[in-house]
């Protein structure tokens, strides 16, 4: 099959790269276009703007962290084929043409369609970028003046999640309101080229970890991958979710349990007092695996400092302790090969993913480590994670296997 498409890409974070495509893509949909979004590389936040956006599920396409089957199977769902540049000209003139300029010379593979100029302070602002750069016979799709109202709110794993802007329809339609009056929506349209993409296979990144899986989702677990879900759906896995948030302990009918990541550190208080978790979730962890991501890791262990320095206790299945007051940023790709079996794997199986977050381990604990860890570049980094009789858990986020079925 083909279909066609464009990727939307800023020389830095902050650059209103998000702001933009949201708007796009709200402004098509809201054209009765039939429209999707991938997000390049690791993010959990942004692919759920994207869906309330466009209406349907986004993936993320990791070139790193993706075999190739897993990044064919995928992209039946999406597709690229050239790029559209966010430029934030804030601060800037004719040296925005400058940073163009040097994209275009970056990489001869790589073609620039077209630029969007963001936070322009006026109209002349405007004139003396645009012109600069179409010296360059770049075209310049659009330019978006400064609007502080319209700008996502963040915290510190980035944007504030979707699923907590209540008025999250309205911004969405502000967007569309600005992309359709300072961006040319058919050139944009016209940049996307035709790309031959193979149907969507049935390639699974994790195998599931059981046949009835409990999913932790509230709140405080909010970062899963929809690439694993959907993957082990098609594998034939059903998902059951539960809220440690309301207290609900994981299904008796489940067989494996699965804590992601997410805030556990902005909700420590309310998962202390959550007892009928807690409590369920011990029982759970006698005869059924149960695995924790990154802030999945945090509940599993003794207890979580918060970021004003008070202790609250957590399940104590695990004997690490962690802190948000003693705060470190631990940011990057790493590939992990588990020394034992667990739900992302068995013995000696290797998972590409990464790491985010600024907890830190204020207790070690005496667990036995899951995982030894391997940056980007082949180099060791140590251990990670730990494990307990059928309960394991990691800081590491994975996104797949090295190899997958």
């Amino acid at each position: 099959m083909t279909a066609r498409g464009l990727i939307m890409a800023a020389p830095n974070s902050g650059a209103g790269k998000t702001t933009v495509t949201l708007g796009v893509l709200a402004a098509l949909k809201r054209r009765g276009i039939a429209v999707r979004a991938a997000k390049a590389g690791p993010d959990y936040i942004d692919p759920a703007f994207h869906a309330a956006a466009t209406g349907a599920q986004g993936f993320n396409l990791d070139t790193w962290a993706m075999p190739p089957a897993l990044l064919d199977a995928l992209m039946g769902e999406t597709a690229r084929d050239c790029d559209l540049l966010v430029l934030d000209v804030h601060a800037q003139a004719q040296s925005a043409a400058a940073v163009v300029r040097g994209f275009l010379s970056h990489d001869p593979a790589v073609r620039i369609a077209g630029v969007v100029l963001n936070r322009v302070g006026s109209d002349r602002h405007r004139a003396m970028v645009a012109d600069a750069i179409a010296q360059l016979g770049v075209c310049v799709l659009g330019a978006l003046p400064r609007e502080d109202h319209i700008v996502l709110p963040e915290r510190h794993l980035g944007l504030v999640q979707a699923s907590e802007h209540g008025d999250l329809r309205s911004r969405l339609d502000r967007l569309a309101d600005m992309a359709e009056r300072y961006l040319d929506l058919e050139a944009i349209i016209a940049c996307a080229r035709s790309v031959a993409v193979t149907a969507p296979g049935a390639v699974c990144a994790l195998p599931p970890p059981g046949q009835r899986i409990a999913l932790a989702l509230d709140a405080a677990f909010t970062f899963v991958y929809a690439h694993l879900l959907a993957g082990w759906r098609k594998a034939g896995a059903e998902i059951a979710t539960f809220s440690p948030l309301a207290d609900e302990p994981p299904p008796e009918s489940c067989d494996v349990c699965w804590l992601p990541g997410g805030y556990p550190e902005l909700h420590a208080g309310a998962l202390a007092s959550a007892q009928c978790f807690q409590q369920g979730l011990a029982r759970f962890a006698h005869t059924r695996p149960v695995h924790g991501e990154c802030g999945g890791y945090m509940v599993l262990g003794e207890g979580i400092e918060d970021a004003n320095g008070a202790r609250h206790a957590m399940t104590g299945l695990l004997a690490h302790s962690t802190s948000f007051a003693k705060r470190k940023l631990h940011l990057g790709y790493c590939e992990a090969r588990l020394r034992a079996g667990s739900p992302i794997g068995p013995m000696g199986a290797s998972v590409r993913g990464h790491e985010f977050h600024y907890a830190t381990l204020s207790a070690a604990g005496t667990d036995e480590p899951l995982a030894e860890l391997a940056d980007a570049q082949g180099r060791a980094v140590g251990t990670d994670g730990g494990r307990r009789g059928r309960v394991t858990g990691t800081f590491f986020h994975a996104i797949a296997r090295k190899e997958v079925d």
